[in-house]
């Protein structure tokens, strides 16, 4: 990913023409990146000459469709009806001890 980054910066700063591996390879050092000059091939041979605001919409289509997983989690968390009363009033003791012990310490978190 850091060779992509690095490479779509390069294209920013290069106007007229496709980045080159060393250019690539100078973004990444500058920052105390040591580069894998096999890897900086690969992603400059891959995107020299393509449109990189074309790839980039492609690629936002693609990851659109891909599921993120977090409705799963949220119905799963649901208690069951009946032994939703106590396990609550048991987390809101819970809540109020760890109030209690943010101001024996001395500060809060909006002091």
């Amino acid at each position: 990913m850091r060779y992509v980054a690095a490479y779509l910066l390069a294209a920013l700063g290069a106007k007229e023409k496709s980045p080159t591996a060393s250019d690539v390879e100078k973004i990444l050092s500058s920052v105390g990146i040591e580069v894998e000059s096999d890897k900086v091939k690969k992603v400059v041979s891959e995107l020299s000459g393509k449109n990189l605001e074309e790839l980039i919409e492609e690629g936002s289509k693609k990851l659109a469709s891909v599921p993120s997983g977090g409705g799963a989690a949220a119905a799963g968390a649901a208690p069951a009806a009946g032994g939703a009363a106590p396990a609550e009033a048991k987390k809101e003791e819970k809540k109020e001890e760890s109030e209690e012990s943010d101001d024996d310490m001395g500060f809060g978190l909006f002091d």
